[in-house]
């Protein structure tokens, strides 16, 4: 892009000592003094053109990462700017917030990676910090269909409020997200509060019985009733949230977990191991095959629950001595009911 940078000094680094160069050869390796303008990722020439991107290199997926918070709340604002420092200092950390949760979740190539980075932000930025895994991004749908009733009545002086509904609550197959229809006939329910109830069901849907989001869930508004003066729009999406509340914990909740397909490379020697393992964790084996390219590798193919994978990364390098590695996308959300539906629930502060 033709930028320049002018180097202030040459130094050699041995640790935390450093010694000043007069020169460098080719092959040296050496630390150039304050070049601001400067990033990772970018090459560096004296020959003219001067700083330019390195589009080559691409990181690795991450496969290591815990949520990091402050000690002290004060610091929340300086850990989110240090943070994003030490990601622009290298590429392979990933930093993202998890809305759901409302976690900093920084991500890595190993729980030494992120040692390492956390040291730092206590050390240099003097912030202490907390980390603990991810929160597992739990669902939840519901099993039976069930009718409701919502009215929402209060009198207090003046204007009072009112909204009536009934609505009919079915679950719909697993990736279908959320549905609302109405049957609204004779002006039962006003057409401009048809949408109110339609604003309160979502906003109940954020966190249902068993306290997560619901997904994959049909809702059909298909009667009520409406008072001339004190029907409204807050009072409509209030009876909404009233006969959704009630209505949900007859339909049978039940708690749902994001299911991942994970590819594994590990040397063939170590294939059994890796084999072994899966099913320790609740991972079903879809099948393996040579790595094209690499001879003496394979790739293991599974799937395995998100709540399995956070240290999986630590066991796959124990058994290969260092070198196995994997990647994970989503798949599919399953049910999970028993004692692992039980401890996720009392983890969220619900009780099973």
């Amino acid at each position: 892009n033709g930028t320049t940078a002018k180097v202030s000094g040459i130094y050699k680094m041995l640790g935390k000592d450093q010694t000043k160069l007069t020169s460098a050869r080719a092959g040296d390796t050496v630390a150039l003094g304050k070049l601001d303008d400067v990033t990772t990722g970018q090459t560096l020439s004296s020959a003219k053109g001067g700083i330019k991107p390195l589009v080559t290199l691409i990181p690795p997926q991450p496969v290591f990462a815990f949520a990091l918070r402050p000690k002290e709340r004060k610091d929340e604002v300086k850990m989110s700017a240090a943070i994003q420092r030490l990601a622009e200092e290298d590429p392979s950390l990933s930093l993202r917030h998890n809305q759901d949760s409302a976690e900093t979740v920084l991500s890595g190539h190993g729980e030494m990676h992120l040692r390492v980075v956390r040291e730092r932000l206590e050390g240099k930025n003097q912030i202490p910090v907390e980390g603990h895994a991810p929160a597992v991004p739990y669902r939840e749908t519901i099993r039976k269909t069930a009718q409701q009733r919502g009215r929402h009545k209060k009198q207090s002086g003046g204007h009072g409020q009112f909204g009536d509904v009934v609505i009919e609550i079915k679950p719909l197959p697993r990736g279908s997200g959320f549905q609302f229809t109405d049957t609204i006939t004779g002006g039962a329910v006003p057409k401009t509060y048809i949408q109110s109830v339609e604003t309160g069901v979502r906003d109940y849907l954020k966190s249902g019985p068993l306290g997560f989001p619901v997904v994959d869930v049909a809702v059909n508004l298909s009667d009520g009733s409406y008072h001339a003066v004190d029907s409204s729009d807050m009072a409509f999406q209030m009876a909404a949230k009233l006969a959704m509340k009630e209505g949900m914990a007859a339909c049978s909740p039940v708690l749902l977990e994001p299911v991942m397909k994970v590819e594994i490379v590990t040397p063939s020697d170590a294939t059994s191991r890796i084999i072994a393992l899966i099913p320790q964790r609740r991972g079903q084996i879809l099948g393996y095959d040579a790595r094209p390219g690499w001879p003496g590798w394979d790739v293991v193919e599974a799937t395995m629950p998100q709540a399995e994978i956070g240290d999986l990364i630590i066991e796959l390098r124990s058994a290969t001595a260092g070198v196995a590695s994997y990647r994970a996308v989503f798949d599919h959300m399953a049910e999970l009911t028993g004692r692992l539906a039980d401890e996720a629930l009392n983890a969220n502060g619900k009780a099973a």
